[in-house]
């Protein structure tokens, strides 16, 4: 375990309060009912799994520095190799609102997984390269599962989601516009960062992207929540 710097542990430690309020927040205002409450429980469990990161990252748990002084948040990428699919379950659901085809469902929520962890591992890898050519080559490795993550939410998913009715197909593309908005910003300070270009410090890294994970994690959760409530009321109303 190593010792975390002051500014780095404040982040931390303000990260994980408000993604464990965030938490309960979410579960304790969500709609409960069906066919809304699958999506309450997932969103209340990803800044759950945010906040459990962050208190690791606080005791330096998982970080690792290399001979450059750059230092490698391991638990960052275990709390977004699970929590990001999360976030992209919850679109590919409401895009198969009431389609009931449970092998389909399961094709495309396969394929966005399996793209989106691909997105993640690599990134990791191309953090904890010391070349320059294999740090880029599995930077842009990473950027590649990005874009057919895009593919997939823009493409297919959102034509089904149009499928389901005016409504739900707004709610989903807002939905997916708020919260890849977010996801563009993480390979840009990834890139100008110390773990990439180095243009920036370590210290405004880390209160970058915890700013931009309680965006993506509590405030996402109330806009989607809000979005798709509405739309599964006005759904059922015309049903």
């Amino acid at each position: 375990m190593m010792k975390v710097e002051y500014m780095h542990q404040t982040a931390f430690l303000i990260a994980f309060t408000i993604m464990s309020l965030g938490s309960l927040a979410i579960y304790a205002t969500g709609d409960k009912s069906p066919p809304s409450r699958h999506h309450t429980l997932l969103h209340a469990a990803v800044p759950f799994i945010a906040a459990t990161a962050y208190l690791a990252m606080a005791f330096g748990v998982g970080t690792l520095v290399n001979d450059a002084g750059t230092a490698t948040y391991l638990a960052r990428y275990a709390d977004w190799s699970v929590t990001t699919p999360i976030l992209l379950s919850t679109l590919v659901l409401t895009a198969f609102h009431e389609r009931g085809r449970t092998g389909e469902v399961g094709g495309y929520l396969t394929s966005i997984i399996t793209l989106d962890v691909l997105m993640i591992v690599t990134g990791l890898i191309s953090a904890l390269s010391e070349t320059p050519l294999a740090k880029w080559v599995w930077y842009i490795w990473s950027c590649v599962a990005f874009v057919g993550v895009l593919y997939l939410l823009w493409v297919p998913l959102r034509a089904m989601a149009v499928e389901r009715g005016v409504e739900l197909g707004a709610a989903y593309k807002k939905n997916a516009t708020f919260l890849m908005l977010i996801w563009f910003l993480y390979p840009i300070v990834f890139l100008i960062g110390p773990e990439g270009l180095k243009i920036i410090t370590d210290t405004t890294s880390v209160w970058a992207i915890v700013v931009m994970d309680i965006v993506a994690k509590v405030i996402y959760a109330f806009y989607a929540a809000k979005n798709l409530d509405h739309a599964l009321r006005v759904h059922a109303e015309r049903a």
